[in-house]
């Protein structure tokens, strides 16, 4: 291995690290708020048309949680990054039909899919030279 690809490797591998670190942080801290059902995640479930039930929200918190972990662990990130895109992609879709602002609201969830895929793409090798034509 060349010494000077080494150096940029693990940079590059850590800045992946740190940006899905990000992602799941958030993630798991938005799945905590609907597995405990807070009367903000309620009232959003609301205003976007829901039947606002703790089931309901308990439900998607327990969906996302899962999907994180499934994005937390190496072995299954690529498959828990396919699950979490179709899950902001579901995000985005309520708030089209909700009305919401489109750079606020809508867009929120392709933000933070892009965030999550190029730190997955930076932390996982074999999958950047799977997804990332070279020359």
């Amino acid at each position: 291995m060349n010494t000077t690809s080494a150096p940029a490797s693990r940079q590059v591998s850590w800045t992946g690290r740190i940006v899905s670190g990000l992602v799941i942080a958030f993630l798991v801290m938005d799945a905590v708020m609907k597995l405990i059902a807070v009367p903000p995640v309620m009232d959003s479930m609301r205003e976007l048309g829901f039947v606002s039930t703790v089931g309901l929200a308990r439900g998607l918190g327990g969906l996302l949680l899962v999907c994180t972990a499934l994005y937390a662990f190496p072995k299954t990130s690529a498959f828990g990054a396919i699950l979490l895109t179709g899950f902001l992609g579901g995000t985005m879709a309520i708030h089209v039909r909700a009305g919401n602002p489109l750079f606020s609201h809508v867009l929120f969830g392709a933000y933070l899919a892009v965030m999550l895929w190029v730190g997955l793409l930076l932390r996982d090798r074999n999958l950047r030279a799977a997804l990332v034509p070279t020359r």
